[in-house]
């Protein structure tokens, strides 16, 4: 009766080792047989140039900017101060920035933010205003009537993270617009085994194109298999029977493929690390306790390991979360802002360190922005909120699109302080695409609302906030 035993429990083994596989690994295979399936969209042929890379920093819940990005000037500030009521930053705290293009109003970054009013000052940093998911041109009558079009489950949040992920407010898709673009570029990379889209939070909708998913990474580096190649006695035993299973040949086809994937998936999980471990430690001190610096700071080995891995083009997605401050938003929302703060100082200089920030964007989404009225002690979910955008190719020290008054009876108020954006997701997200590569003829490919906005065909950037 034991040798069935020793069958069950090795089988059981097996499988467990099998479920151990990280995303990193399995995935990275899946890249390899869905490129197969489909390759008509690869438009890479016409890129050229340098090393380029996206890094998306969501602010995941409902990031309230207009406490990050706040106006300081007397009469727009006690606007500001009426309406925010007990939310209201004090003006003598808020920290002023000087935009090189002013019509004369005076604006500030919230008082935990120095090193990003630094980094402002310095030309590395610019903030896009009241911006938000928009099917078309918006008025405040057309949407109290009914006669536009607004986007899929407006204040919810799966609905508006999954729309800036996708930049289709329409519909509801599981195909982002990083995705999309990786589609279009990824033939860029020398390295066909691991993804160009790199994800430090698991899969996302933002980097799954058609052909191409996210390659998730933990802030350590590669996932691989629970345990593979290790010392101890369970790990050795998984890893020989993993090598065991791996080295038959199958005649099921099936069985084969599958072994096959896992084969290369561990492959290319060794290669990313290998690759990630010879990457001197950078002299710029990591900020400790914060997960998004130390998110960046993985980035930045992967950019640093560019080379050896084979990228042109990269994607990196990473997460700050805890934004939905329905209570206690004055001290939640200074502590995430105070992380964001340090985690952009410290990747900043990390660029700078590498000789690449003019060749890496980092930039700001958000479901929404909030009301701008209290609900006690805290803010609702709303619409229109503002983003920042840092790099060396980042036209900075200006604030883009227009920033709206804060009264309550204005224009683009609809209730309890929800702003109708005044600029579309669908701009902010193009520009950026423009500057990864992508062409003006793409362009409403990956977002087809696009031309409710702007004419692809004019050449001149949508917004103007990148150097393309």
């Amino acid at each position: 009766m034991s040798k069935p035993k020793q069958n069950i429990s090795r089988r059981k083994f097996i499988g467990q080792s099998c479920a151990a596989v990280g995303y990193t690994t399995l995935f990275s295979s899946l890249i390899n047989l869905k490129a197969m399936a489909s390759a008509a969209l690869d438009n890479s042929s016409f890129l050229t140039g340098d090393y380029k890379a996206l890094v998306y920093v969501m602010l995941h819940g409902g990031n309230d900017s207009f406490n990050m990005l706040i106006p300081k000037g007397n009469t727009e500030y006690n606007e500001y101060a009426v309406t925010r009521s007990n939310l209201a930053i004090p003006q003598n705290e808020i920290l002023q920035i000087n935009p090189i293009t002013s019509d004369g109003r005076v604006f500030g970054v919230h008082p935990v933010m120095a090193d990003m009013q630094q980094l402002f000052e310095n030309n590395n940093l610019a903030f896009i205003s009241n911006v938000g998911t928009l099917i078309e041109p918006s008025t405040k009558s057309e949407l109290l009537n009914g006669s536009v079009q607004t986007p899929l489950g407006l204040f919810s949040h799966s609905d508006q993270q999954q729309q800036w992920h996708t930049g289709r407010p329409h519909e509801r898709t599981n195909i982002g617009w990083g995705g999309r673009i990786a589609d279009l570029v990824q033939s860029m990379n020398s390295n066909q085994n691991i993804s160009m889209n790199i994800s430090l939070q698991g899969t996302n909708i933002f980097q799954r194109g058609d052909q191409i998913i996210p390659y998730t990474i933990s802030n350590n580096g590669s996932i691989g298999i629970s345990g593979y190649g290790g010392q101890n006695g369970f790990d050795q035993l998984r890893t020989d029977a993993l090598n065991s299973m791996m080295d038959r040949d199958y005649q099921d086809i099936y069985k084969n493929t599958y072994i096959n994937t896992i084969k290369s998936s561990n492959e290319s999980s060794e290669e990313f690390q290998t690759a990630i471990d010879a990457v001197p430690e950078f002299s710029t001190i990591l900020p400790e306790y914060n997960n998004l610096a130390s998110q960046l700071r993985m980035v930045a080995k992967t950019i640093a390991a560019r080379d050896s891995l084979g990228f042109s083009r990269q994607t990196f997605y990473v997460e700050a979360q805890g934004w939905d401050h329905h209570d206690e938003l004055l001290i939640n929302h200074a502590s995430k802002l105070a992380g964001v703060n340090s985690a952009l100082k410290y990747f900043n200089d990390v660029m700078n360190e590498l000789n690449t920030n003019d060749c890496v964007t980092t930039f700001s989404i958000s479901d929404f922005g909030r009301t701008l009225t209290s609900n006690g002690n805290g803010t609702d979910h709303a619409w229109g909120g503002n983003a920042f955008v840092m790099g060396d190719s980042v036209l900075g020290k200006e604030i883009y699109g227009d920033y709206p008054t804060l009264a309550l009876n204005s224009d683009l108020a609809l209730f309890d302080g929800v702003l109708i954006p005044t600029t579309a997701a669908d701009l902010y997200m193009a520009e950026l695409a423009l500057w990864f590569g992508v062409s003006y003829s793409d362009l409403n490919t990956i977002f087809p609302n696009l031309s409710n906005f702007y004419d692809t065909n004019s050449g001149i950037p949508p917004i103007g906030f990148m150097n393309i």
